[in-house]
């Protein structure tokens, strides 16, 4: 069962324009969209679905007020599709949908999809540093950063659940290939699908059943110049830093997680560890030791001595 990962999520909201400015604003391009919402996306076709929670076409909304209405992954081929239908037919209702997409619900209660992946090949390059000893390194006279250059979300990274029962959850995924990388003791695991190897698609969070739904989602950045970059843009356009930017310890990945009006956190997220099924998954109790190496805090430009002063 070759699953990538998240294609797109889909939101069901109070206010729909909000949410697609704030989408817009966080450097997602819209596609088609009317007064009713519609797609976002990333570089690579990724993206969000956003509509009015009242909406017919939406899956029915959780019991919680989490607006999350379904998450959408995409699989590698006909034969991924056909092996999850026939795994998940065991149990529950398997729905193959008009628009090529596999639907069930799973044991949490949260609505999915599985379709042949709509993600892009892209042909951009990393960041690169320049390092005493390493043989890659910036082009003589390439600037290593700028105002100027662009930071847009490449592809859908993961998504983040706050589930009642971190245990029973996990075993559905199991299910379907999902395998543990990393896990917080009494929290929940890092999930990684068998379609990739990025360090985890999908993470979990043990909390009181009122909370159930999403904690956040993220889409890769070109680097962690672009998570500063896109992310100092992004409070300059007046939207509330949450936490960060730093670096996570489980995955490595450079983060800025930032308020949103989808009722979750938003973030950025750049060079993730890559693992194969050669990898031992670390158990880590859950805290600040061991969430980030290290975190900044946002504030307005600073300069020796203070501003100019003012005539």
């Amino acid at each position: 069962m070759k699953i990538i990962g998240p294609d797109y999520l889909v939101f069901g909201v109070d206010n729909v324009n909000a949410c697609v400015q704030y989408l817009t604003d966080y450097g997602l391009k819209p596609q088609g969209l009317d007064d009713t919402g519609g797609y976002l996306e990333a570089l690579d076709g990724t993206g969000i679905v956003i509509r009015h929670r009242d909406d017919p076409r939406l899956p029915k909304a959780m019991e919680t007020a989490s607006t999350l209405r379904e998450t959408v992954y995409g699989v590698a081929d006909e034969a991924s599709l056909q092996a999850i239908e026939a795994e998940l037919s065991k149990d529950r209702e398997v729905i193959r949908g008009e628009d090529g997409v596999l639907r069930v619900v799973d044991d949490m209660g949260f609505a999915l999809g599985f379709q042949i992946t709509c993600r892009r090949a892209l042909d951009l390059p990393g960041e690169l540093s320049n390092a005493p000893g390493a043989s890659v390194t910036r082009d003589v006279n390439a600037l290593g950063a700028s105002d100027e250059m662009p930071a847009l979300p490449r592809s859908l990274s993961h998504v983040v659940y706050f589930v009642p029962d971190h245990a029973k959850a996990e075993a559905f995924y199991t299910r379907i290939g999902f395998v543990c990388t990393d896990r917080f003791i009494e929290v929940g695991p890092f999930l990684r699908p068998a379609g990739t190897l990025d360090h985890h698609t999908l993470f979990m969070i043990q909390t009181p059943p009122f909370m159930k739904g999403i904690e956040h989602f993220t889409f890769h950045m070109g680097g962690p110049t672009e998570v500063m970059l896109a992310g100092t843009r992004f409070v300059e356009k007046g939207y509330e830093s949450f936490w960060g930017p730093g670096r996570h310890q489980l995955g490595s990945n450079w983060f800025w997680y930032f308020n949103s009006p989808m009722g979750c956190h938003v973030e950025y997220d750049a060079d993730m560890d890559l693992h194969d099924d050669t990898w031992t998954a670390r158990v880590a109790p859950a805290g600040a030791d061991n969430s980030q190496y290290f975190l900044f805090h946002y504030q307005e430009k600073w300069a020796p001595g203070g501003p100019p002063p003012k005539h």
